[in-house]
């Protein structure tokens, strides 16, 4: 139970520790197993070359066995030293120039960002790469789906409801308290008053106004029939009798009411156009009165000295963004399909608008080139700054589990090889010597 455990760790991680994918865990064992193989091959050329050599003199043609064997010994010794020096020291003797990756790891780091970025990261890549095919058609047929449209909203209604509580509610309104003084608080209100209160009498906007008072004060009187009573009845003297009280408080109500219908049916009531030329002087003076325009800037600065635009601008905040997360956070909210159907035609669009999405891919291209010369050093130092943080063990163990088993195949080749010239250089050298002596 104890060995089932062990060899399950020690497969699931590598030697410095660090656990192991399951691609990785294949890799390292298709590593050992060529690892086996052409060591397997150098022992039996070793053994060969041992029996060859035992024997060649009484049978001489086990000469070429020997110089075969002896080729394919020293083929698989030279590339075994060359593909081991690569990562470690061979048999643990700090040879020069071995240990090579491990030991210039972190020039390897700079090497391969500097390749990186001088043959990747350049605009003209960059752009020949995007000019193979059209960005905005692509996001065109995509968006018009409205299947992705409505996950493209989702996504982003996510992303703004972190936003949203990434944000300093603090922050947010002092944001608001600054463009409110900038903006609304800085210049004379009283001519803007003026000006505006002018053009809405000039269009008769204000009897509307006139129209809904009326129409709430009637309604008020007939659902109050007693309101009036001791507003005359305290005016009267205290001599007049009890139903004299009444009948003043009875009339004085019903005069009312019927001054309130004389004004809503009647566009030129003198009371409407008392209110009418009420406003004509007052939004006059508000544009020209020093006196009303230095009143209505008291006001101003009363309410920027108060507490009360701090708290506006707290509760206009706080309503706002109460109301945005409900409507982000519910899927059948009308601002989620509202974004829906505005990115279904926005890919409609693309689609269909040629010139549009000519446009959109040359501001693609030309913000792709921008950034990647702007930017191509700081992208191309994320290869080298993360090498440079990985520990030199554990660079080589990933680096040799990605290329060690191709590595092993030259360990092979190498034996077979060296058997081969061996064999020949043996064969040469004696035919040359057997003419020679003849």
């Amino acid at each position: 139970m104890a060995t089932s455990t062990s060899t399950s760790t020690s497969t699931s991680t590598s030697t410095s520790g660090t656990p192991l994918s399951a691609a990785d865990r294949e890799r390292q064992a298709a590593l050992r197993r060529m690892k086996a193989i052409a060591t397997a091959l150098l022992v039996g050329a070793a053994v060969v070359f041992a029996v060859a050599f035992a024997l060649q003199d009484e049978y001489p043609w086990l000469g070429y066995v020997r110089a075969a064997a002896e080729g394919a010994m020293v083929g698989a010794l030279a590339d075994w030293f060359a593909v081991t020096a690569l990562f470690r020291h061979p048999l643990g003797l700090r040879i020069p120039h071995t240990a090579i990756i491990p030991n210039r790891k972190d020039e390897i780091g700079v090497s391969l960002g500097e390749f990186v970025e001088q043959n990747f990261l350049s605009d003209e890549v960059v752009r020949s790469k995007l000019a193979t095919f059209s960005v905005a058609d692509r996001l065109g047929a995509w968006l018009k789906d409205p299947a992705n449209a409505e996950r493209a909203s989702s996504e982003g209604a996510v992303m703004a409801q972190g936003l949203l509580r990434f944000l300093s509610d603090r922050d947010v309104e002092s944001l608001i308290e600054r463009l409110a003084r900038e903006h609304l608080f800085e210049k004379e209100w009283a001519p803007t008053l003026g000006r505006m209160g002018a053009e809405l009498v000039a269009a008769d906007q204000q009897r509307a106004v006139v129209d809904a008072l009326v129409d709430a004060a009637a309604t008020w009187l007939d659902e109050h029939p007693d309101a009036l009573d001791s507003v005359v009845a305290t005016r009267l003297p205290r001599w007049m009798p009890g139903f004299a009280r009444d009948f003043a408080d009875d009339r004085a109500h019903r005069e009312l009411v019927k001054l309130l219908q004389a004004v809503k049916g009647d566009p030129e009531h003198p009371l409407r156009l008392a209110v009418d030329g009420y406003l004509d002087d007052l939004t006059d003076r508000l544009q020209h009165d020093p006196a009303m325009s230095a009143r209505v800037e008291q006001i101003k600065a009363e309410f920027l000295e108060s507490p009360r635009l701090r708290s506006f601008a707290a509760q206009l905040w706080d309503a706002a963004k109460r109301a945005l997360a409900e409507a982000l956070a519910d899927p059948a909210s009308e601002l989620r399909a509202a974004a829906t159907s505005a990115l279904v035609d926005v890919g409609v669009r693309l689609s269909s608008d040629r010139m549009l999405a000519a446009k959109i891919d040359a501001w693609i291209a030309d913000a792709a080139g921008y950034a990647v010369q702007k930017y191509r050093h700081d992208l191309a130092s994320v290869i080298s700054d993360t090498v440079q943080r990985w520990d030199a063990r554990e660079t080589t163990e990933k680096i040799e589990l990605q290329v060690g088993r191709d590595l092993q195949f030259i360990r092979i080749n190498g034996t077979v090889v060296g058997a081969l010239a061996g064999l020949a250089i043996f064969a040469v050298a004696t035919g040359v010597h057997a003419l020679l002596g003849a």
